[in-house]
């Protein structure tokens, strides 16, 4: 590969890119989530029916191609519609990356509908960076054991979507991170400053 600015851009994007990639890995390999997950037999007939597709795939192309599918975890059913945004703003780089985000569904659920929001607005941009940073806050929600898992995340989640309604701009994951920590504060969990919602 030739050494100039196209060159280093390109392998700068493929390290990005494997570091995602790791970074799915290692989350599938965790198995301490507080909710419950998605049954993992399920998830992997879920990531076959993924094949078919191109990947990068858009959430409204793999609701098209799989948004009947059910997903079952040990509480309740879910289409797949109700945990992918049926929006061209996120797209997917793997089925791995698509299978990890179903796993968790009150998170799925969640993103879904802060991308759906943030795709109703004109020019605004969310960025790859600034939407790791909501999934991360989200999971970090999700993993506080003394809070119910799918009431906080479903708060902020409603949360981000007024704010983006009311300003017609995405909100700061900083914002988010803040908004999050004063619903755990609320209800009785202390955040320290070295966790991800300490902001």
């Amino acid at each position: 590969m030739a050494d100039d600015k196209d060159g280093r851009e390109k392998q700068a994007a493929d390290e990005d890119r494997r570091q995602r990639e790791r970074d799915v890995e290692a989350e599938l390999e965790r198995g301490d989530e507080a909710e419950p997950p998605i049954d993992p037999d399920e998830v992997d007939e879920f990531e076959a029916a993924l094949e078919p597709l191109t990947f990068p795939a858009t959430g409204r192309e793999i609701v098209a191609a799989v948004g009947e599918r059910e997903l079952e975890s040990s509480t309740r059913v879910y289409a797949v519609a109700d945990l992918l945004p049926d929006a061209d703003m996120e797209a997917f780089d793997t089925p791995a990356t698509v299978r990890e985000r179903v796993r968790r569904p009150a998170v799925a659920a969640a993103m879904k509908r802060v991308v759906e929001a943030a795709a109703t607005l004109e020019n605004e941009e969310f960025g790859r960076s600034q939407h790791e940073a909501f999934e991360r806050t989200f999971r970090a929600l999700s993993d506080v054991d003394e809070l119910d898992d799918e009431g906080g995340v479903r708060a902020i989640a409603d949360w981000v979507a007024d704010r983006i309604a009311e300003r017609e701009t995405v909100p700061g994951s900083r914002d988010v991170r803040r908004q999050a920590a004063k619903y755990c504060r609320k209800h009785g969990y202390e955040v320290r400053d070295d966790e991800w919602l300490g902001v």
